[in-house]
């Protein structure tokens, strides 16, 4: 490495250089008069922190040398090294970009860790980092409980919310956890976070979980250095805003005096631990370094303002707080200081030398595995309770009569019997979300779940999307199997960033050391005759269909929904997998299909351990047939309302003897190509009905799947408009229809 010195580190040596050693102090006497800090681990603290700030500048070097690829530095933050020391390593961390010296503290609480190795693999990308193996640069390590945050804008907090409900949740339940009964969960941020609607909605969710004397052992940890990139925070704004919040203990510490933040800290964390109430620990800090790699600080401070914070670099005030103590005088100090120093340059240059990811193979591995066989297995496997789907005690779950001798039902009908099922087959299953608990849902899909399994596991939440999600990736990652509800598909898209941004890239960022299985189940799609407008009948699943690994399925039919519900909750148990399960809400309660009292739309209730029915793979579509037919003049391609849509077209075009098949996707995320290619190849003649917009459907992504896969016949679509849907019979006007299907059919069989 470059023997040049930043104008920082320049202050620092010539500050510490002058230092005298004070009258010497014990060991593990207190580093100052009325302080918990001890000397000896002030004076270890004091490495973590070297280490730190020289991973920064090794950071800064290899960049330059184009070897490295991301810089954003930990400087000025060092002091929460402290906050480390106050906590136990066993206590889960979620931890800001700028936590470098946190996460050196830690390290040295287990055996075994090099936290400068472990930063730099980072900054390099290389395949031997601990846990991102080379996708991204982040704090976290499964030994060390701190679990990868890719956020820079505290969108982990809703998560973090999660994880400390998780811990009494389980506690209360009698639940296993990775982490002791009596843990608590830090995480921390910076002052430009605070005002972004991810920590709004946490904060809210934490205080109303107070208020109503529920468990949140957590600990807030504001890093404030007064500045978010170039915007300044201002002064005084954190104090005010968090001093008195009702609920939420306050605590404050120069960032900067070693001594402070672990006195302050060590305060926070035993009130948390003792009371399972949470904490908000600020800290005044000052940034260093700038904002990132690519950041000219100097476009909005003076260079004066800038060198003047050299003054409160937490290092100096940690150097003069030892030589104080009698620990080492400003020598010895800076003796220690470029021992690391020349340990970090090695490191460096090791670790610029190690491989990088090379193959989409090696990039894909941890994203979304698929254990097909064991999610197969896991459908009908002994439940711990040890029974099996037809025991006697199931009978007990549903009051006696079991759903399937109640005779055919409803989609909504036969979604609530599976869930019933699941809730006793997986005690560790919660099912939450708004008006789920005493209500059922706002259509009845929940009903009676809170009066047989209890208000612990089924219960109500906030109205906020966001801390919905966050409470099941929380709880997830504390061992539950959440299945939570958000009442409508339009009500998602303010908070789908914790399905893009937190729940599916946890396996990818964590090599699969890390899952928060769950499953999402959403009320969606058109058709509600023109009810609630488009906050109601809402038909973009774009955004869905784009997050890597995440399963979309679109149950139809009540004989398939249950069945796709247990291969949803076997395969997060058994590979982490993150599902949406988008329901349509036109279809919960219909039931004719051809001619009002036909009851076409019903069917039986089929247990777990159905083998024929009672699981479908992910990524495997359905044929329908009618008529006796065998499908050989038409494939329609289709899901959700465009099901029933299609089987009245096929009725239709059969009595004018055309034969068509049509599949059913089930899936739109995998879809099931395979299905695809060879119902499409048996006919030649493809009809995609997709009732999503023509811009950004689904039908796009089949018709792709069907040119990549080499299809040579004909493809045609309908759609829905790309419009919101409007309010009463206006919704028809965008919405796609019957009459429009069947001109379609007739055109492409050249009988229009």
């Amino acid at each position: 490495m470059s023997a040049d010195r930043h104008p920082l580190e320049e202050y620092f040596l010539g500050a510490v250089s002058g230092l005298q050693r004070g009258a010497d102090q014990a060991i593990d006497g207190p580093v100052r008069a009325g302080s918990a800090l001890t000397v000896r681990l002030a004076d270890e603290l004091f490495t973590a922190q070297c280490e730190s700030r020289h991973a920064d500048l090794a950071a800064k070097y290899l960049q330059a040398e184009g070897r490295g690829y991301y810089t954003i530095a930990s400087a000025g933050h060092e002091g929460n090294a402290a906050v480390a020391a106050a906590l136990r390593p066993s206590d889960p961390a979620l931890l800001h970009y700028r936590s470098g010296g946190f996460y050196c503290a830690r390290s040295h609480q287990v055996q075994g860790h090099d936290p400068v190795y472990d930063i730099l693999a980072g900054v390099v990308s290389a395949v031997t980092e601990p846990i991102a193996g080379g996708r991204h640069k982040v704090f976290g390590n499964h030994d060390l409980a701190v679990i990868p945050q890719t956020s820079t804008i505290a969108s982990h907090l809703p998560r973090a919310v999660g994880v400390a409900f998780g811990i009494d949740r389980a506690r209360r339940l009698g639940l296993v956890t990775p982490w002791p009964d009596d843990a608590i969960v830090v995480t921390s941020f910076g002052d430009a976070s605070v005002n972004h609607s991810t920590l709004v909605g946490a904060l809210n969710s934490t205080s109303n979980t107070v208020y109503q004397g529920i468990g949140m052992p957590m600990l807030m940890v504001c890093e404030d250095n007064g500045f978010g990139i170039s915007t300044r925070t201002p002064i005084g704004w954190i104090a005010h805003r968090f001093s008195a919040r009702p609920g939420l203990r306050y605590f404050a510490a120069d960032g900067s005096d070693l001594a402070d933040v672990y006195d302050a800290a060590t305060e926070a964390v035993n009130f948390v631990r003792a009371n399972r109430k949470p904490a908000f620990l600020h800290l005044k800090a000052v940034r260093l370094l700038g904002h990132a790699g690519s950041d000219a600080e100097v476009a909005y401070r003076t260079p004066l303002e800038i060198s003047a914070d050299y003054a409160r670099d937490p290092l100096l005030a940690s150097a003069r707080l030892l030589a104080a103590a009698g620990a080492a005088s400003g020598a010895e100090l800076l003796e220690r200081y470029e021992a690391v120093r020349v340990r970090t340059a090695a490191v460096a240059a090791e670790v610029s030398l190690a491989r990088q990811l090379a193959s989409v193979e090696e990039v894909l591995a941890p994203l979304a595995p698929r254990s097909a066989r064991v999610v197969a297995a896991s459908v009908g496997a002994v439940s711990s309770e040890g029974f099996r789907t037809r025991d006697t005690a199931r009978a007990a779950i549903f009051g006696g009569a079991l759903p399937e001798h109640e005779g055919p039902l409803t989609l909504a009908q036969s979604i609530n019997r599976a869930l019933h099922d699941e809730l006793a087959r997986r005690p560790a299953a919660l099912v939450f979300g708004e008006d789920v608990s005493a209500k059922g849902g706002v259509y009845g899909l929940t009903r009676g779940l809170r009066k047989t399994f209890g208000g612990a596991r089924v219960f109500d939440t906030l109205l906020d999307e966001q801390a919905i999600l966050g409470l099941a990736l929380g709880t997830s990652l504390a061992g539950f199997l959440p299945i939570p509800e958000i009442q409508y598909l339009a009500y998602l898209h303010n908070a789908e960033d914790q399905l893009r941004g937190e729940a599916s890239t946890l396996q990818f960022f964590s090599q699969g050391q890390y899952r928060n299985p769950m499953v999402v189940r959403v009320a969606g799609l058109g058709y509600q005759k023109g009810f609630g407008g488009h906050f109601h009948n809402d038909n973009s699943v774009a955004v869905l269909r784009d997050i890597p690994g995440l399963v979309v399925g679109v149950p139809s039919h009540p004989r398939d929904a249950p069945a796709m519900l247990r291969t949803l909750t076997a395969a997060a148990v058994v590979d982490g997998t993150v599902s949406v399960f988008l329901e349509p809400i036109a279809l919960y309660h219909q039931r004719n299909l051809y001619a009002e009292g036909d009851n076409g739309w019903l069917a039986d209730y089929l247990p777990p351990g159905e083998w024929a029915d009672g699981h479908v793979p992910i990524g495997r579509a359905r044929r329908w047939l009618v008529d006796d037919s065998d499908g050989t003049d038409l494939t329609i391609l289709t899901f959700g309302n465009g099901v029933p849509m299609s089987l009245r077209t096929a009725k239709l075009l059969s009595e004018q003897g055309i034969s068509v098949r049509v599949v059913d996707l089930r899936w739109l995320a995998p879809l099931p190509v395979t299905d695809i290619l060879r119902e499409s190849d048996a006919t030649g003649r493809v009809l995609i009905v997709d009732e999503t917009r023509r811009s950004g459907g689904v039908s796009e992504g089949v018709i792709t799947a069907l040119v990549d896969g080499g299809f040579g016949g004909v493809i045609e679509r309908v759609t829905s408009a790309d419009s919101f849907i409007p309010l009463g019979d206006a919704a028809r006007a965008v919405l796609l229809d019957e009459p429009t299907v069947v001109r379609a059919a007739l055109g492409l069989l050249g009988r229009g």
